[in-house]
């Protein structure tokens, strides 16, 4: 324990103080390579910590829309744009229809919003038609 304390009162506040971070902007500009090595460390320890936070608490890193924010990930990529006509005359009671683009099935809903809701924390369902008889 007293190592712990020792690193937290004494050598990181040292440690710290003893970096050539400059008073006003233009200081940066006369930083010297040896001054600028210095600084590295501290920079790369900063960075770590913030990319570990934004993997923490950021949507897309929990398994959100992939990294070029899409979310379908598979149905009929080939095509521009995805587009459906059903004309409703020819559903018989009722139909449920995909939001989530996780359905084997397309454009019907085949229940796989319920493992990407899981994964994602979202509470996507599908769009169900009914016909009033």
């Amino acid at each position: 324990m007293n190592a712990i304390s020792g690193l937290v009162k004494d050598t990181l506040p040292n440690y710290l103080s003893s970096l050539p971070i400059p008073d006003s902007f233009g200081g940066w500009f006369k930083l010297s390579f040896k001054d600028w090595l210095a600084l590295i460390p501290p920079t790369a320890v900063a960075a770590g910590i913030g990319y570990t936070v934004y993997l923490a608490y950021c949507p897309a890193a929990k398994g959100g829309c992939s990294k070029a924010g899409r979310c379908n990930q598979s149905v009929r990529k080939h095509e521009a744009k995805v587009v459906d006509m059903i004309d409703i005359e020819n559903i018989a009671e009722k139909a449920a229809f995909c939001r989530c683009w996780k359905s084997k099935n397309w454009p019907y809903c085949d229940g796989s919003h319920g493992e990407h809701n899981k994964q994602t924390g979202d509470n996507v369902g599908p769009v169900v038609l009914k016909r009033n008889s």
